[in-house]
């Protein structure tokens, strides 16, 4: 069943089941979204999503399927990191010199962690776009939609981002530690 009828099911009859079923089908991908904005803070990123999906149960009569319904969950989950930042202070940003040296991944799972690890060197709007961009596929358009900045930011953010985890694997110690 598609998220437009499960959706009209939750309305329509508040319908539990329906809901669980998006709540399974959407979940891997807010999830992974908030882990790469929290640089790898799971805890934090699966309290976030929890957040998410309550208060996307709690909305789900405002949701006009302008967008998709995995956008409009993004937006949830984006302004629900950025609330949980205001509040904690959280600054997951790491100095440009203090770059420690980041193995090439021998699984799935290692790789995700590096990238998670990276990630803590780009600023929260670059991990935003960049994250939103390549792991979640999404246009600039969707990107603009969720963090309602200006097309020509979100670009910027994708370039900057991708260029600085450029320079992090192409750093020398880290070609001098792989040759090894």
């Amino acid at each position: 069943m598609n998220d437009k009828a499960l959706i009209a099911r939750v309305i329509a009859r508040g319908d539990q089941h329906a809901f669980a079923t998006l709540v399974r089908q959407h979940q891997n991908g807010v999830r992974h979204f908030l882990r790469r904005l929290t640089a790898g803070d799971h805890a934090q990123a699966d309290d976030l999503a929890q957040e998410v999906f309550l208060r996307a149960y709690k909305s789900l009569k405002s949701f006009r399927a302008e967008a998709s319904f995995s956008s409009w969950l993004h937006s949830i989950a984006y302004r629900s990191f950025l609330n949980e930042q205001r509040k904690s202070h959280h600054h997951n940003e790491v100095a440009g010199d203090a770059l420690p040296f980041m193995p090439g991944p021998s699984s799935t799972v290692d790789s995700d962690i590096m990238v998670e690890r990276l990630m803590r060197h780009l600023s929260v709007p670059e991990r935003t776009c960049l994250t939103l961009s390549l792991s979640a596929g999404m246009s600039h358009q969707e990107i603009v939609a969720i963090t309602d900045l200006p097309l020509g930011t979100v670009k910027s953010h994708i370039a900057r981002g991708k260029q600085k985890l450029m320079d992090i694997v192409s750093a020398p110690q880290n070609k001098q530690e792989v040759a090894s």
